[in-house]
């Protein structure tokens, strides 16, 4: 899988990027041994930029990450993390955090936001523990929708300061709203941004964002290519997820419909979609979570082949229809 740089920066990913929320145990565990064979077989077929949090499963993913990567030549591989939620001692654990943060892990650790300096400088500081790591590759602003401002101020002159002084390689915020990372595009000095579910297949609203990051020199990573579920499978079921949630029954319809089309044309849904971000030049890469080895192997036989341009004009037509998204 050809390394491709992320915008202006010396960073380089690759075009498929490994989301790591899963191995935090998102919505119901995973052992870790399967989670070293999924991250064994990301290696395998190329997968070189790897994208976690603390915000995953408490630190959970960030560890077993770090055990996978901690044998990899540390030039052959690029790493992002985020910051804004600091991790410290639950105060009155329940046992789960399924409920509070939608992980299946211990929750022995409360979330904390944090946008400050100092937040920032600790929460790096964890996440390099956890990642095994000295440095990492890109550093993301975590989803500051209410507190944008503590991130324009602080969160992100602080990345912008490790930057310049070379310990981090890039500066980025990720969120899956639009209004603020246009926002942020605009007023500060940003590298990347990864904006989740709004740049796929079915929701193109993150257009004028990556017209603004094009404009700014500023690198797209698409994450949530399949909008949490509802356009991973070739079929969408009726109980399928959209952001989420139980996908909206025209989300459900214009999805079946593109599956139809992705069939005339000889593919299947999830190829298409996963394929999608990549036809617009501003994007640096796709980032998908991965549960299995077999999930992976798939994704990246996607990612690498593309789809005939009779197939996304139909594929254009038939995602043309409104869809219910939340409001960006």
């Amino acid at each position: 899988m050809r390394a491709r740089p992320l915008g202006r920066t010396s960073v380089q990913v690759s075009a498929l990027g490994f989301g790591a929320a899963p191995l935090g145990n998102l919505h119901s565990p995973i052992g870790d041994r399967q989670a070293q064979a999924t991250l064994e077989a990301a290696w395998d077929v190329g997968v070189r930029y790897y994208d976690t949090a603390p915000h995953y499963g408490l630190g959970l993913s960030e560890r077993r990450l770090g055990d996978a990567l901690a044998h990899r030549p540390r030039a052959e591989f690029a790493v992002s993390t985020k910051v804004g939620r600091l991790l410290e001692p639950h105060p009155a654990p329940t046992g789960s955090d399924l409920t509070a943060g939608g992980f299946a892990v211990p929750d022995t650790l409360i979330r904390r936001p944090d946008y400050s300096r100092d937040g920032v400088l600790r929460s790096l500081e964890g996440s390099l523990d956890r990642l095994r790591l000295d440095r990492v590759d890109i550093v993301y602003v975590h989803d500051p929708d209410d507190h944008l401002d503590a991130a324009l101020d602080h969160a992100l002159p602080a990345l912008i300061a490790l930057r310049d002084q070379g310990v981090i390689g890039a500066v980025g915020v990720g969120m899956n709203t639009v209004a603020p990372l246009l926002r942020i595009v605009a007023e500060a000095e940003v590298d990347a941004v990864m904006v989740a579910g709004r740049w796929t297949l079915l929701d193109r609203t993150a257009r004028p964002l990556l017209d603004a990051c094009a404009a700014r020199g500023v690198a797209v990573v698409a994450a949530a290519p399949f909008n949490s579920g509802l356009l991973s499978r070739p079929r969408p079921a009726s109980d399928a997820t959209f952001d989420y949630g139980p996908a909206p029954e025209s989300a459900l319809r214009r999805a079946r419909l593109l599956a139809e089309v992705s069939r005339r044309h000889g593919t299947e849904l999830p190829h298409a979609a996963l394929r999608f971000p990549l036809r617009d030049p501003g994007v640096a890469c796709v980032v998908a979570g991965f549960r299995t080895p077999e999930e992976v192997v798939s994704a990246a036989r996607w990612a690498a082949t593309d789809l005939t341009e009779e197939a996304w004009l139909d594929l254009d037509t038939a995602a043309a229809q409104a869809v219910e998204v939340p409001p960006s």
